[in-house]
């Protein structure tokens, strides 16, 4: 068997695991063999996907967590240690974002942009690094935008969480490479997940995103999670500190 390419026995973590991108991670864990604890707000939703990946034979349990709120982490880490006592991948993935100029934002709404997509991948990370150092080869994969790299119409606040997650990303590489915790993002352009949907929607502003994408569609959650699925293998061991887009080649487009 070649064990270069599978996650088989992997014990993987997913925040924002019922939908879209986290959604499409989990599926693509589990097709290599990977066990699952998935991290969600909506308790319905993370019953229903836990007991179909179980029907299919994973081995898989959910957390019902808001990690926009800090008291929520414990929770995680705890339930984590007593399920697992260790862990090998963490994929950061969940995320939101207000669409306002500069000068509309509320601190409330900062406060919770922030939170969600920054502090709670901040935070997770250092909270879970004792059970990620247990693992032979762990992994951490944030999620990050093509947004933290050039100007998109997302807002300032969402731009600046993934900018930071990039440099945290380059950050946690180099000072846990020595425990042999490897650490990498995956920026996606624009993929057809409920949040994005949200604005494609709008016909003429579609037509402009596909206009500024050299291979002229939306991404597909799957795009993103085969990326995923191959920086938590041991085929990338040799991979870290590494922001991958998933873009269709619209960071590197010109006029």
């Amino acid at each position: 068997m070649n064990t270069r390419w599978t996650l088989r026995g992997k014990k993987a973590l997913i925040t924002g695991a019922t939908k879209g991108i986290g959604l499409a991670v989990a599926e693509e864990f589990a097709d290599f063999g990977a066990e699952l604890a998935l991290v969600a707000r909506n308790i319905e939703e993370l019953n229903e996907v836990c007991s179909k990946f179980r029907e299919k034979g994973v081995k898989c349990f959910g957390i019902q967590a808001d990690v926009s709120k800090r008291e929520n982490y414990e929770k995680i880490f705890n339930k984590i240690k007593k399920e697992w006592g260790s862990l090998d991948i963490f994929v950061n993935n969940v995320g939101t974002n207000i669409r306002k100029k500069t000068d509309e934002y509320s601190f409330e709404d900062y406060d919770f942009i922030m939170n969600t997509n920054l502090r709670s991948a901040f935070e997770l990370s250092g909270l879970l690094f004792p059970l990620l150092r247990k693992s032979e080869q762990a992994n951490i994969v944030f999620i990050s935008s093509v947004a933290g790299q050039i100007h998109l119409k997302t807002g300032a606040v969402y731009a600046m969480t993934k900018a930071a997650i990039n440099q945290l990303t380059k950050n946690l590489a180099v000072e846990l490479a020595s425990e042999n915790i490897r650490v990498n993002a995956v920026a996606p352009w624009y993929i057809k997940t409920p949040l994005a949907e949200t604005v494609l929607r709008n016909t003429e502003y579609k037509n402009e995103v596909l206009s500024r994408t050299p291979m002229n569609k939306i991404g597909e959650p799957k795009d993103v999670a085969a990326a995923v699925s191959f920086l938590c293998m041991p085929a990338s061991a040799y991979i870290t500190g590494q922001i991958i887009n998933v873009d269709g080649g619209f960071t590197v487009n010109g006029f």
